[in-house]
């Protein structure tokens, strides 16, 4: 197993990055300050063809693997943009993974080459408050309308992006949890119009990543054709699993690159602030901590290099993309504390963005996926311990 990226993958980064380089770090304070998406950002990556790097070829994209994706989302998280840049192409780069694998020939047509192309927007629903992590609760329901179609009507919650989305990934239940032999049926997945008349959108105040919203959805009677549904009924459970191993490398990446931007900034900061006649980079209480993380966060690179590999070869791998998006996740968040704590008083100012890579490396330790969780799911499947939830 050789993890040496080749002559095309580095090529790959080079161009990502040459391309995110043209929007600096006072273009995303400005878009996180104002609450703002990034259009024209999201435009140079669409008109350049990053969009669909995943997407097959028949559709309009490259049908490119997940290592190229994540070299992708690392290299503009790691430009300064962070989860602001990451999650605005986050969910069109392989958000659509259950559409590309279980939707009809028709469903596809109609809507890949528009994501691909950046003209339609997706927001992925499937969190809803009183449920969590346990998606088996949800409980927005479709039903039957007599005519074949269906009429949802629930609530969802974290909803990224659902304020520029025209289309929804959504995830219901078609047979209520006390119905079904087994907890994980009787869900069916759509992808539908977000109708403004029957879907209530709320944008969440919230910490970090402000110019790319997160969402409450309040739906109430919306009409779903039954050709928006994605494969079969009742097994739309089955169908997101597809893409969790993906998910959780693909945040693992955008994490690492903020690590990055936050440990170039430090480390640019140690050269050139002089305490007592020298640079502070001098002094082993800056220098260790910052050469801890560059250990941490090279150690996290080669774990996820290897689950995107493993992915990519169609082999097993929940246990290395688990581990990658843990190691990642603390790896890029230790990078911003320090980062932060380098810059003394001044890392607290927004004027040198270490902040706003705090904040944002904040959020990798929860979503998609908490740290607890992966640590039950690790001790659980890997190591055979009793179930502890």
């Amino acid at each position: 197993m050789d993890f040496e990226l080749t002559d095309d993958q580095k090529s790959i980064q080079r161009a990502v990055a040459e391309l995110a380089g043209t929007f600096d770090d006072e273009y995303w304070a400005e878009r996180d300050e104002k609450h703002e998406f990034p259009w024209d950002f999201y435009k140079a990556f669409a008109d350049a063809g990053w969009i669909g790097i995943t997407t097959p070829e028949e559709f309009g994209g490259t049908g490119l693997g997940i290592l190229e994706a994540s070299l992708l989302l690392e290299e503009v998280a790691a430009s300064g943009a962070g989860m602001n840049g990451a999650s605005s192409m986050h969910l069109s780069i392989f958000g659509m993974h259950p559409v590309i694998k279980h939707g009809s020939d028709e469903l596809k047509q109609s809507t890949l080459p528009r994501i691909v192309d950046g003209s339609l927007h997706v927001c992925f629903g499937v969190t809803e408050p009183n449920a969590g992590l346990d998606t088996t609760r949800i409980t927005t329901y479709a039903k039957r309308n007599g005519g074949g179609d269906y009429v949802v009507n629930g609530r969802k919650v974290w909803i990224s992006k659902a304020l520029e989305s025209e289309k929804v990934l959504l995830l219901t239940r078609t047979t209520k949890l006390e119905d079904v032999d087994k907890k994980t049926d009787g869900m069916t997945l759509f992808l539908t119009d977000l109708d403004r008349d029957k879907v209530d959108i709320r944008p969440i105040p919230k910490m970090g990543r402000k110019a790319v919203d997160s969402n409450e959805l309040f739906i109430d009677g919306l009409e779903v054709p039954e050709e928006h549904r994605v494969g079969e009924e009742g097994k739309g459970f089955k169908y997101i699993l597809d893409g969790l191993n993906p998910e959780r490398i693909l945040v693992a990446v955008e994490a690492l690159g903020l690590g990055r931007a936050a440990l170039r900034r430090a480390v640019a900061y140690g050269n050139e602030r002089v305490v007592f006649g020298r640079q502070i980079g001098a002094n082993q209480g800056i220098q260790f901590p910052l050469a801890d993380a560059l250990a941490r966060l090279d150690a996290a690179t080669l774990m996820v290099r290897k689950a995107a590999w493993l992915y990519d070869q169609g082999l097993p791998c929940a246990r290395e993309a688990n581990m990658a998006k843990y190691l990642c996740a603390d790896a890029g968040f230790q990078a911003a504390d320090r980062a932060v704590q380098v810059h003394g008083g001044m890392g607290y100012a927004s004027e040198y963005h270490v902040e706003r890579y705090f904040r944002e490396a904040r959020l990798t330790r929860i979503a998609p996926i908490s740290q607890e969780m992966i640590l039950n799911y690790l001790g659980e499947h890997v190591l055979g311990l009793p179930r502890s939830y």
